[in-house]
């Protein structure tokens, strides 16, 4: 919306309403919106060889329920087509203090959503003098999927993995979507995108009621890993480009990304673990 003659903001500005950042938005100026958006009907892909004219798609994300919180880890491969298009996409981002998202699915419109519910959850705050609840966060995040779901039938999807601290429950939750913005409540663990299944498996193998942070991030990225060595669109840790996951922490204190130099000793020793024995095999059932 533009200034009016004089210079100041339209009256819509000023005029009471929903606390809902989005809905302000759809009302005053929906074209703005990722799901108000369509891709043109028919034509073929363009040339220009393998995975050309296609948009980068992210996956793998997990996520861990440990003692006092949850962890989740993403790798940083962006594919289009059988291409790698990056090496180093970010895809988990804090939603606000007490809670982060995992993109998979087309990426740059994963990535519009990410700012866009990080905008709505602030703006909440600002008009209502208060954090969003849990409930609350998890059911604006599925309003934002639901809404994007004309261009997932066009073949855009967007499935976020959404978790945090809930503070009335005092414990770590983790949500996980469809592209029509379903959500269900996960327990324990999660992984979504392309390499979800396979880092679904080793989660199964590899998690223990009670895991401390520590442990968790070293599960998640022994999934990450399990899910790399059998799907092509997922990227494991780069020892050459010193490329590792992004993991975050997040409990009653807030959101941490885990540094580079902490996460590096927990890859080192996953790749120690690893040599001659790529599958993973457990010694008497636990990690060494």
């Amino acid at each position: 919306m533009s200034l009016d003659p004089f210079g100041r903001l339209p009256a819509a500005y000023f005029t009471p309403g929903s606390s809902s950042f989005s809905d302000f938005v759809r009302e005053h100026a929906p074209d703005v919106l990722p799901g108000a958006r369509r891709t043109p009907a028919g034509g073929a892909l363009p040339t220009g060889g393998p995975g050309a004219g296609q948009p980068p798609h992210a996956t793998t994300i997990v996520s861990i329920v440990c003692a006092g919180g949850v962890v989740m880890a993403g790798d940083r491969r962006a594919t289009a087509g059988p291409m790698i298009a990056q090496r180093d996409i970010e895809k988990v981002f804090p939603a606000d203090q007490h809670s982060c998202v995992g993109i998979a699915g087309t990426a740059g419109l994963a990535l519009e959503m990410v700012r866009l519910f990080q905008v709505e959850l602030e703006h909440f705050e600002k008009l209502e003098g208060t954090l969003m609840s849990f409930e609350g966060k998890a059911n604006r995040l599925s309003a934002m999927i639901r809404n994007n779901l004309g261009l997932a039938m066009q073949g855009l999807a967007v499935v976020p993995l959404f978790a945090g601290f809930d503070l009335d429950e005092g414990r770590g939750r983790i949500v996980g979507y469809d592209v029509t913005g379903g959500r269900y409540e996960e327990q324990d663990h999660h992984a979504v995108g392309s390499g979800s299944v396979f880092a679904r498996g080793a989660l199964k193998k590899l998690y223990r009621p009670g895991l401390d942070a520590a442990e968790a991030i070293r599960v998640a990225v022994e999934a990450l890993w399990d899910a790399a060595d059998d799907d092509s669109a997922t990227g494991g840790p780069d020892l050459l480009r010193r490329i590792w996951p992004v993991v975050a922490v997040v409990t009653a204190d807030g959101y941490q990304r885990v540094p580079e130099a902490e996460l590096g000793t927990v890859v080192e020793a996953v790749v120690a673990r690893r040599t001659g024995n790529p599958g993973g095999r457990l010694d008497g059932g636990e990690l060494r």
